[in-house]
């Protein structure tokens, strides 16, 4: 695996790159508390492209800071300009926001395949930006990581206790959570446009099995397809939002089977 950093037009973030780095291949965008370490396994276990690349979104260490005036269009330039930095063109994999930024991104540039694992929209988690932003704040990561998972993914107060429990997985999700607030915030606030990824040449929406149907990641995926053309939707068994963490061989192999 090959580090690099690229420039951006304010700032600077990196790529984490496996396989051959002069080869095309895919970029990978991951969403809020992610970041290129936790989407490895999905990386490395990839097969139908030469390279796989791993954006390391602002905000996460080494990439920098979030910047004044952040919002979703600094992050789809960010994406530009590693898809420019990049040899040849390449298909994008985003997830949950990664997904909605690459959306975003095709309907600025031509990208020939763009997969989007349960993209959101800006109804998404805007109940609780008010206690993410108080959270904020008084810099409590443990009260950021609280609101995430129950009051925007819905989990039970005993998968956060379980969460908790694990010392050394709490504190990468506390370190996951610093930019939480500001992404929150710029997605909430954004305007779509009517019509997404317009100058894609084929979209793939991947949905767990067990967010199909469901808030609040399935219902966000309905509303993002309807401001979709023409698209096709792949349901990933057994697996729910988090597939990267409890099967990345499984959502790998599905990735896979969608090119050509």
């Amino acid at each position: 695996m090959l580090q690099e950093r690229v420039e951006t037009r304010d700032g600077w973030v990196s790529v984490a790159v496996h396989g051959d780095p002069d080869a095309p291949g895919i970029v990978l965008v991951p969403g809020v508390m992610s970041d290129a370490r936790t989407w490895r396994h999905v990386a490395s276990a990839l097969t139908a492209w030469p390279s796989v690349t791993v954006l390391n979104r602002r905000g996460r260490n080494p990439s920098g800071p979030l910047g004044d005036g952040y919002d979703l269009a600094t992050e789809v330039a960010d994406l530009g300009a590693v898809l420019d930095a990049r040899p040849g063109p390449a298909a994008v994999l985003g997830w949950s926001y990664g997904g909605t930024i690459a959306l975003l991104a095709a309907g600025e540039r031509e990208i020939p395949h763009v997969i989007a694992y349960e993209p959101v929209d800006p109804e998404f988690g805007s109940a609780a930006l008010p206690d993410l932003a108080a959270a904020d704040a008084a810099d409590d990561t443990d009260r950021a990581v609280e609101i995430v998972n129950r009051q925007i993914s819905g989990y039970s107060a005993e998968h956060v206790a379980r969460l908790r429990a694990d010392v050394g997985s709490w504190a990468v999700l506390r370190r996951l959570s610093r930019p939480l607030y500001a992404e929150l915030r710029a997605l909430n606030t954004a305007r779509l446009p009517e019509r997404l990824a317009v100058r894609a040449g084929r979209v793939d929406l991947v949905v767990g099995a067990e967010s199909t149907g469901r808030a609040p990641y399935g219902t966000a995926l309905e509303r993002v397809r309807a401001r979709l053309g023409e698209h096709r939707v792949t349901e990933l068994a057994g697996h729910g939002h988090l597939a990267h963490v409890t099967g990345p061989g499984d959502l790998a192999r599905l990735v896979d089977s969608l090119v050509g």
